[in-house]
């Protein structure tokens, strides 16, 4: 298996010269850039996605199982990240493909010390879960997210660490555990979280006060009224 990366002469290896020689030619300030979102910066934005859309969906008004399903779908998106990059820890050693500047010259690499196989891309793994859970928890939230692992895979690339298809890979594993596993997810986490909703130290987290007074104030999921109220919290 560690000769899938050996020749220089396929389309995976033409496109990581293609894009990782855009850093050849950007500013210095440029690449440092792309070195701090590439490792770090987009696995934050991820979860500060998450976050902000789960400080939205806890304030909608409704009821407790539907407060407790919604939370449970947005608690998974990490989870589901977790448990891909568990997967993906056979399939390195299986496939043992090492990184793209040991066996090609000329790569112009931003991350020194990656001494791991490159087959398949943990950055790319993770933000796909995430995003794709995000996906099954809020369609719009979900998009960005999509938007931003993709970011994350593009960025692998021009930093010299990864193959094209090394985040193909990642992204197919991130997207295959988030969705395949959600429904278990779903069935094991809401009962839990009804019982956290039903808890008065801890029962914010699943639904705001604002949200509880909503509900006794008539409010009704998925009313025109309910709709406006998670556009103004979302949008606040």
């Amino acid at each position: 298996m560690a000769g899938l990366a050996e020749s220089g002469s396929n389309p995976d290896v033409d496109l990581l010269y293609d894009i990782n020689g855009l850093a050849k030619d950007a500013p210095h300030w440029l690449d440092r850039t792309v070195e701090f979102v590439g490792e770090y910066g987009l696995l934050l934005a991820m979860v500060l996605l998450i976050l902000w859309c789960w400080w939205g969906v806890r304030r909608r008004p409704g009821g407790a199982e539907e407060a407790a399903s919604s939370v449970a779908a947005l608690i998974w998106a990490p989870l589901a990240a977790g448990v891909a990059v568990l997967v993906n820890v056979p399939i390195r050693g299986f496939v043992e493909r090492p990184r793209p500047f040991l066996d090609h010259q000329g790569l112009e690499v931003l991350v020194s010390g990656k001494t791991d196989y490159s087959f398949v891309s943990d950055h790319a793994t993770l933000t796909m879960a995430m995003a794709v859970g995000l996906f099954v928890a809020h369609r719009r939230f979900g998009l960005v997210g999509i938007g931003i692992a993709l970011l994350e895979g593009f960025c692998r690339i021009y930093m010299g660490v990864h193959y094209p298809t090394d985040v193909v890979g990642g992204f197919a594993l991130g997207t295959a555990v988030a969705l395949l596993l959600s429904p278990v997810a779903s069935m094991l986490l809401t009962p839990v979280l009804k019982a956290v909703d039903r808890s008065r130290r801890v029962g914010w987290v699943v639904r705001s006060r604002a949200a509880r007074d909503g509900q006794r104030d008539g409010f009704v999921p998925g009313s025109r009224t309910e709709v406006a109220a998670e556009e103004r919290d979302l949008a606040a």
